[in-house]
């Protein structure tokens, strides 16, 4: 009978045989545990890799609004094309490639490079596409290719407010402007649609989304007015074309509140192509610019001058200075003072604008009137340095404003400390003080408002998709600076400028405007210039009860640099179109006296000057005056005949 027991060589070999297998299982459970247990997230994200694909959803940018609902940048729906494609064959790629290249107008080799980038997870492949070519890629059912929803922002009115609202860039970033300022706000947050594919990229029918919706951007609404951004607009366009200056800068604010109507400074750009340099430089010159030298170009387009820039505001603050002195009763409106033509500060002659037909004897009122600055010198002296510097901290012109607008600058000054005799000679006439447009407005706002300080600000509030306010923004006072028996005496000075005075161009028939000119010498190099200049006019309307100020600053115009001849008109044209768009009506008398306007054609410049004089009408040649008495006018309007009312202006020219 045969011994059916294994021998002792065969156990060995059976034993053997089951310690390797049980070693190899036992390895198996260790290598499962180590993947299922220890690394488990790591294969876990591998698997969602793979398996999965998160397709970020764009949240819709907050519209931004004028006070009154018009909107003033908005998005419009696009496309955009993701691609997961680095788990396939190259031919797979390939093929992707040749599809897609005659769709987004991209080279195979380009879209191959965007295909292949192993460090991404999901590349974007085209953004901003419209719905036919979208259409397109989606009926094609490319393998790893999916197209989402997206949006592009548009600025409807091209230019309009480009400074203020800003840009964005093309991943929706806001790059400067409000867009900047408030891109938190008008961003929202993203949202992702998560779905399961098979090996290849392909969405499974049966397999799980899910979505996390995006939370949409608030709109914002400006305190911005576009009618009278609109007017304001206009108006300076004109002044380019009169005057050819480096640019120009206006703005329209209510007193009362510090609410900017309107901001603009032109030239500007087109913030729905914001580096389009074409319509800012010559096509030769652009042709052979550096790539830096078009950057320092758009980089002074984009920004706002009124905001971030400084200037030496001139005359224009002398109102300021003769507020401080009726503040502190030094002088009165009808204090004397003597114009020589001159005035010696600490041995240095500092001199009258007029110094070739010096004033004379004058009121204060009358030295506003003719700008004289020996009177204005005198009061900064009888005010004294400590009292002028706590006057210029009333005003706002030493802090930021606190407006809500990216890149305040800082004002320029003396301090208490470094201010001698001449240095508060000069800032008594708006020199030696470095600030920017919006503080000028900013302070002589208290004078139209009956003393108080307010902050400006430019946005009126935050209001999510439904329309539901979620921030308002309501005036603030900051202080107040003078009493309202002293705001009331300067806006009746003020007035006296615009009637006999240097702001005549301003001047409105039937409505009470005040005003103040300003024209400074520009720093170049260090010193003074002789021919570059800032002229500047600021008006408030109606004086019995201003409804709105509007500061105009003209940089470096041509061939006249008087801010009378040159900024007054430009601020009577936004004055004239705003307030009858407020309905601020003319106040004309009933037996306001009617006049046949003469006929001055033929006649020279100085006898139409007399003749206009002896009828009580008002000459306002604005960009049609001439330097030369003797030039002979060639047309008027209104025409010879016509009946209008005293004070009037009529408007002539010395050219076709």
């Amino acid at each position: 009978m045969m011994d059916l027991e294994p021998n002792k060589q065969n156990r060995f070999r059976l034993r053997a045989t089951f310690l390797i297998v049980s070693l190899v299982f036992f390895g198996l459970i260790l290598r499962l545990a180590f993947i299922q247990v220890i690394n488990n997230d790591f294969y876990k994200k591998k698997a969602e890799f793979t398996q999965s694909k998160e397709i970020p959803i764009e949240p819709k940018r907050g519209d931004i609004y004028d006070r009154n609902g018009v909107k003033l940048a908005f998005s419009v729906s696009t496309f955009t094309v993701w691609a997961k494609i680095e788990t396939q064959k190259p031919e797979k790629i390939d093929e992707a490639a040749e599809a897609l290249s005659k769709i987004l107008d991209l080279t195979p080799e380009e879209l191959k490079i965007e295909l292949t980038k192993s460090t991404e997870k999901l590349v974007r492949l085209a953004k901003g596409l419209p719905k036919s070519k979208a259409d397109l890629i989606k009926h094609k059912r490319i393998p790893g290719v999916w197209v989402t929803d997206g949006s592009k922002r548009v600025y409807p009115y091209n230019n309009f407010a480009s400074q203020v609202l800003g840009f964005v860039s093309a991943d929706g970033e806001g790059l400067s402007g409000l867009e900047n300022q408030l891109n938190k706000e008008l961003s929202g947050q993203a949202g992702k649609l998560i779905t399961h594919t098979d090996a290849v990229g392909r969405v499974l029918p049966m397999g799980e989304e899910k979505l996390i919706p995006p939370v949409e951007g608030y709109n914002v609404q400006l305190t911005i007015d576009e009618v009278i951004q609109h007017f304001t607009e206009k108006a300076v366009e004109k002044g380019l074309r009169d005057f050819q200056p480096k640019k120009i800068m206006a703005i329209v604010m209510n007193p009362k509140t510090g609410e900017v109507l309107s901001m603009v400074t032109k030239p500007d750009f087109n913030p729905n192509m914001p580096r389009d340099l074409t319509q800012l430089v010559d096509p030769k010159i652009l042709e052979t610019m550096k790539p830096e030298d078009k950057s320092n170009v758009l980089n002074k387009i984009w920004r706002n001058p009124i905001v971030s820039d400084n200037y030496e505001p001139g005359s224009t603050l002398k109102i300021l200075t003769t507020s401080m002195g009726l503040q502190e009763k030094v002088v009165t409106k009808d204090s004397k003072f003597n114009c020589v033509g001159y005035v010696v500060v600490s041995g240095a002659k500092i001199h009258c604008w007029n110094r070739i037909n010096p004033h004379g004897i004058q009121t204060l009122t009358e030295g506003l009137e003719n700008s004289c600055n020996p009177v204005f010198i005198e009061i900064a002296g009888r005010v004294g340095k400590t009292k002028f510097h706590d006057y210029l901290q009333k005003f706002g012109l030493i802090n930021k404003t606190g407006i809500d607008l990216p890149s305040e600058s800082t004002t320029l000054a003396q301090t208490v400390k470094t201010t001698g005799p001449v240095e508060l000679a000069t800032m008594g006439i708006g020199h030696g003080i470095s600030t920017s447009p919006l503080h000028v407005i900013t302070a002589i706002s208290s004078i139209a408002n009956g003393g108080n300080l307010m902050q400006p600000h430019i946005i009126k509030s935050y209001q999510d998709a439904n329309g539901k306010i979620i921030k308002s923004f309501e005036p603030k006072v900051m202080n107040r600076v003078i009493s309202e028996e002293t705001a009331k005496t300067m806006r009746t000075m003020m007035e006296e400028v615009v009637l006999k005075g240097s702001g005549k161009l301003a001047y409105i028939p039937g409505i009470r405007i005040g005003g103040k000119t300003g024209t400074s010498e520009k720093i170049v190099n260090g010193a003074y210039s002789k021919s570059l200049a800032y002229s500047s006019f600021i008006g408030i309307a109606p004086v019995e009860n201003p409804q709105m100020i509007v500061l105009v600053v003209v940089d470096e115009p041509k061939d006249n640099n008087f801010g009378s001849k040159v900024a007054a008109p430009i601020a009577h044209d936004i004055l004239t179109d705003v307030l009858r768009y407020l309905k601020v009506e003319p106040n004309m008398p009933q037996n306001t006296k009617k006049i046949a306007v003469p006929n001055l054609v033929g006649k020279t410049y100085k006898q139409a000057s007399e003749i206009l004089a002896a009828s009580s009408l008002i000459l306002n040649g604005g960009e049609l005056a001439t330097e030369n008495p003797e030039d002979l006018i060639i047309k008027q309007y209104p025409a010879p005949g016509t009946s209008v009312n005293s004070n009037s202006i009529v408007i002539i020219s010395t050219t076709e």
